[in-house]
């Protein structure tokens, strides 16, 4: 694929996975519009993108707001007149226990994992159909698929980025606009460093250049979902064990990363006490 004079909107383009796609887009020649909330990580990147790409740009918010989310569309139409890739990868994490978890919290990862995507979306539809045609990316999670303790909220807006993007093969078929889903699995990013609490996984974690090889081949054979890494055994086992043996893999989880008996404790004397989840102040 020739994607010279291309337009390629990547949001959660500061770090990782965001970033290496940028890159990777703006060496082939397309042009990249940056999202993310750090603007010094955003200019870093498109110094990197110009030599290749001139006219890339970035657009420093929160994609958690749907009017800032609508807004880099808009004004990526209006600036270039098209879009031709939507990557909608920006995320971010929340691994804790239930019992320790807020609504603002919960909302929150919806609004920025999930409803973002949807708001981006929605707005660059339009400007695809009247460009005949585009590829929209989103990139969810193998958590989507098989949910690990602690991962509850995170879990759930990747499945639901998952039930969105299902439904969009069968509402935009004919329309020349392709939707592709890609499930990574452990990707070595910041993502790690930013849990609120320590998580129990430590085996090997992949380079974020696996995803984005993953993309590029979902936009150039029309992908619609694509599991990362390929044939790996671990998730394979999980997805089987989902499958085939739901009981065992509960137990499996409950073993490697079980509840401690003092948090269900806590949570109980503090629900005696009339306090709502997230709620921690015991006085």
């Amino acid at each position: 694929m020739d994607y010279r004079g291309k337009i390629a909107l990547i949001t959660g383009a500061s770090s990782g996975i965001g970033r290496v796609t940028a890159v990777a887009m703006a060496r082939r020649g397309a042009t990249v519009v940056a999202v993310a909330r750090r603007e010094g990580l955003l200019q870093e990147l498109i110094d990197q993108c110009r030599p290749y790409a001139p006219k890339s740009v970035y657009y420093c918010g929160d994609l958690g707001e749907r009017e800032f989310a609508e807004g880099i569309v808009d004004t990526t139409v209006q600036r270039f007149g098209r879009v031709d890739f939507l990557i909608n990868n920006a995320a971010i994490s929340k691994h804790k226990q239930i019992y320790h978890m807020s609504a603002d919290e919960a909302d929150q990862v919806m609004r920025v994992n999930f409803q973002s995507t949807v708001w981006t979306t929605l707005a660059a539809i339009p400007a695809m159909l009247n460009n005949d045609g585009g590829t929209i990316v989103n990139i969810s999670s193998f958590a989507s698929k098989v949910s690990p303790p602690r991962e509850v909220m995170y879990a759930a807006s990747k499945a639901a980025m998952n039930a969105f993007s299902e439904g969009l093969w069968n509402d935009l078929a004919g329309s020349n606009i392709h939707v592709a889903l890609i499930n990574p699995g452990p990707i070595d990013t910041e993502i790690w460093l930013k849990e609120d609490e320590p998580p129990a996984y430590n085996g090997k974690k992949y380079p974020p250049e696996i995803v984005t090889n993953a993309i590029f081949e979902a936009i150039e054979k029309r992908r619609f979902e694509m599991t990362i890494p390929k044939r790996n055994p671990m998730l394979i086992t999980a997805r089987v064990l989902r499958l085939f043996f739901p009981s065992l893999l509960r137990f499996g989880m409950r073993k490697s990363d079980p509840i401690p008996t003092d948090v269900i404790d806590r949570a109980r004397q503090r629900a005696k006490r009339g306090k709502r989840l997230g709620d921690l102040n015991d006085e």
